[in-house]
């Protein structure tokens, strides 16, 4: 086995111990993603579920994982393509079963053709079936059919599972914790985005078309060894910036407004969310200002809410204060702050949490309560850290405000002394930004 797959080895292990904790042992089938047509005679491109991915590193599409947990001995199984030279030539490299195997460090592997005849085996017997539940439909089916096939052979004294357990829970725990490998892919894939959003405050003018910074975005992203965009790059000029989700890009930028860019490459199956508005004529001009650095001061107090042991919703409570104050300093809002706090009406301009889990999904695995309450930031976590404002017209705003919308976004790793920020390298303070602007 190469060493670049151990960690997933080690992951298969670490799900095959907590079977046998639930359940005393059982059978895990895992499937990856199918592939889904674009159009006539045309695919989308290819990429895996992220929980198949996540426990074995195989690239391909129509495989399954297989795990054991028996007290006799676990067994690591993976199902797959076999090789077919014709198919190569239209579509490219397969590993075939033994490649795989070998690669990819499984116990055994075979072809995907032999799957339905060994599946009622392997389940046969089995105190427990851990599979993903409501995933892809035809997989459901699937399952059903497995253990109805098992249920028949009752007279030959062989039982079907008792359980069948949505493993995508356990999963969900293992991934909110990243390990070494993990934390150095995305410590690359918030490296290139970096890169990427400085190369847009570079290029960006006045006259261009919002398409066209995507354009710089997504070069850059490819140029160093990216394989996709995380998520539909957000580029988004003045009254668009608040549009939390707008995905059109077409828009003619003018001088005097701010560009809102959320953007981030997948590395590797990694992703990475960066967030940072700036001037389209490189200086802020007005209420721009005055609005990018309170922003800019409710992230460094989100950022400094972010250690282990705290809970998840501190930073984002951290956000609400900064925020709130800050509207009321500027005239935004009337009354006090637990006035502003306690009726919500700072939500006018900050409607959104301050960040979400991060990792192989760009929302990634993991509970944000557990048993009610808010879960714990332990080392390995990563987050992202997005506080914003959006101020769209309105008769209770000054027209000075109108269409000011900022957001700034860092991806944040959990550390034993407090957090490692992945993107710091993003320019974000007036005069860094201003300064990357100058063309």
């Amino acid at each position: 086995m190469k060493n670049s797959y151990k960690a997933h080895r080690d992951r298969r292990r670490a799900l095959l111990a907590s079977m046998r904790e639930h359940s005393g042992g059982g059978l895990a089938l895992i499937p990856t993603a199918p592939e889904v047509p674009r159009n006539r005679d045309s695919l989308f491109p290819y990429r895996p579920d992220s929980y198949s991915y996540y426990l074995s590193g195989f690239p391909e599409p129509e495989a399954v994982l297989a795990l054991v947990a028996d007290a006799d001995g676990d067994r690591e199984i993976l199902f797959c393509r076999e090789k077919n030279e014709e198919r190569e030539i239209w579509d490219g490299f397969r590993y075939g079963p033994d490649a795989a195997r070998e690669i990819f460090g499984f116990d055994e592997a075979h072809p995907l053709t032999e799957l339905d005849a060994k599946l009622a085996d392997l389940a046969a017997d089995r105190p427990a079936l851990f599979t993903p539940l409501g995933l892809f439909e035809p997989w459901d089916r699937r399952i059903i059919q497995l253990l109805n096939e098992v249920r028949a052979r009752v007279r030959t004294g062989v039982s079907a599972p008792d359980e069948v357990v949505d493993v995508r829970g356990m999963l969900d725990a293992m991934r909110l914790v990243k390990d070494a490998q993990e934390a150095s892919l995305m410590r690359r894939a918030g490296a290139i985005s970096s890169s990427a959003h400085r190369r847009a405050m570079a290029r960006t003018r006045p006259g261009w078309f919002e398409y066209q910074v995507e354009a710089e975005l997504v070069h850059e992203f490819l140029q160093q060894g990216a394989q996709a965009v995380a998520y539909p790059s957000i580029v988004a000029s003045g009254p668009n910036a608040c549009v939390l989700h707008y995905r059109d890009n077409n828009r003619e930028m003018s001088a005097g407004e701010l560009l809102l860019i959320d953007a981030g490459c997948e590395y590797q199956g990694y992703a990475s969310d960066i967030t940072r508005t700036f001037p389209v004529s490189g200086r802020f001009e007005g209420r721009q200002k005055d609005v990018y650095e309170l922003v800019l001061a409710s992230q460094l107090a989100c950022l400094d809410a972010v250690k282990p042991g705290a809970e998840f919703h501190d930073y984002h409570k951290a956000a609400e204060r900064v925020l709130a104050q800050g509207y009321l300093d500027l005239g935004l809002l009337k009354g006090t702050l637990d006035e502003a706090l306690e009726s919500g009406s700072y939500k006018q301009f900050y409607m959104h949490r301050a960040g979400h889990w991060l990792g192989m999904d760009v929302h990634d695995a993991g509970l944000y309560q557990v048993k009610g309450a808010s879960q714990k930031l332990a080392p390995g976590m990563v987050l992202t850290v997005e506080p914003g404002t959006y101020i769209r017209p309105a008769d209770n705003v000054p027209e000075a405000f109108w269409n000011i919308g900022v957001r700034i976004e860092d991806d944040v790793l959990v550390t034993a002394g407090g957090h490692e920020n992945l993107t710091a390298a993003t320019p974000k303070t007036v005069a860094d930004v201003e300064a990357a602007c100058q063309r």
